[in-house]
């Protein structure tokens, strides 16, 4: 399955959704000028909301099994829950498909080496969100970063936090269950940022924990609906990269205001103010070691004007070019990996080895679209 080179272009790589919960809405903006994607079909475990979304977007809603044994589909683009995402993902890769999925990969580890080994078996791609880190925030934050602007990074520091998703999800009880809260549902923009800055990490160790306060759904139908938080909701991190910069990473639903800056590189030639990698495209800043005054970078590489579904349309390029796909799931996996291995830490008050190795993805140059390199 897949994309069919002809000439200097593609086939459009065949894409079914499932899953059509509040992120999808935000791939389907953006499908339309995705090159080498082209929407067939959507599924849901509700059926009839299915049919509603895919007649809005011009294309049959489905049942899930119908979706993943459909002849039109080229590739899964995968949006459930957490909960779901090592299942579909298997069926899909079984059924010859490639898969793209929203983070994490899994719920852990175990459950997200048998994917990729399906997928190398099959011969089939596996790749992940986040595609955010593609834009050309931290895109340019890593050229800067490669091209010496601070000289040698010596350490980065991660200050993400809110009150909560309750205030404005709908449907937010996941992010308080396993495989959710503010470690998998947010670490991973901040952990892909950082591997793609310094390269794999080697060890962890960490704490967190949770308050008692009563949670309840603010918006939608649900609310009033009181919520219960099965994981711990403020975790803090020490990481260490195999080129020897330490990275600290703290995530937070228990939040209210803060003054702390959200993402820091220290080099021994400036600081770096890295923006957020939940967004595209915002500002990047440096304060050189001479003047310790801020002031903005231009734009210097990613993708511009970037949205999700980026990613998978890198993948589609990928497929057709027989090149290495940057939101891999080799990434996701090591990503995976590095936050089971704080949670571990946290639990057992240890430093703990992380063994899975990955290469820094390719840059995105200034300028490229997911339809070039």
């Amino acid at each position: 399955m897949g994309s069919t080179v002809k000439g200097a272009a593609a086939e459009p790589l065949r894409v079914g959704v499932v899953g059509v919960g509040v992120i999808s809405q935000q791939y389907f903006e953006h499908f339309p000028a995705l090159p080498g994607l082209a929407l067939t079909a959507v599924a849901d475990i509700d059926v009839d909301r299915a049919r509603s979304v895919g007649a809005a977007q011009g294309v049959r809603g489905t049942s899930v099994d119908d979706l993943i044994a459909a002849d039109d589909v080229d590739v899964v683009l995968n949006l459930t829950i957490p909960a779901a995402h090592a299942d579909i993902a298997t069926r899909a890769l079984e059924a010859g498909k490639h898969v793209y999925g929203e983070k994490p990969l899994a719920m852990s580890t175990a459950e997200a080496q048998p994917v990729l080994d399906v997928g190398r078996r099959s011969g089939l791609r596996v790749g992940s969100a986040p595609d955010t880190v593609l834009g050309t925030g931290i895109q340019t934050a890593r050229a800067a970063l490669d091209d010496g602007l601070i000289g040698s990074p010596v350490g980065a520091a991660v200050s993400w936090s809110a009150p909560g998703h309750e205030l404005w999800h709908p449907a937010p009880a996941f992010y308080y269950q396993p495989g959710g809260g503010p470690l998998l549902d947010m670490g991973p923009y901040y952990l892909t940022s950082l591997v793609s800055f310094f390269g794999p990490v080697v060890r962890v160790s960490g704490a967190s924990t949770r308050s008692d306060r009563q949670r309840t759904i603010a918006t939608g139908p649900a609310a009033g609906t009181p919520l219960r938080v099965d994981i711990d909701t403020h975790v803090v991190a020490v990481l260490e990269h195999a080129d020897g910069v330490v990275s600290t990473v703290t995530v937070s639903f228990e939040v209210w205001a803060t003054r702390a800056p959200l993402f820091e590189v220290y080099g021994t030639a400036g600081t770096l103010g890295v923006p957020d990698p939940n967004r595209f495209s915002d500002t990047v800043s440096i304060a050189p070691a001479e003047t310790r005054e801020w002031r903005d970078l231009p734009t210097s590489a990613g993708y511009a004007d970037a949205g999700r579904g980026y990613g998978l349309a890198d993948m589609a390029h990928a497929i057709a070019t027989n090149r290495p796909h940057r939101a891999s799931g080799d990434l996701a996996f090591h990503v995976l990996e590095v936050m089971e291995a704080v949670s571990t830490a946290a639990r057992e008050h240890a430093v703990v080895e992380v063994r899975s190795r990955v290469d820094r993805p390719d840059t995105v140059p200034a300028g490229a679209t997911p339809g070039s390199w």
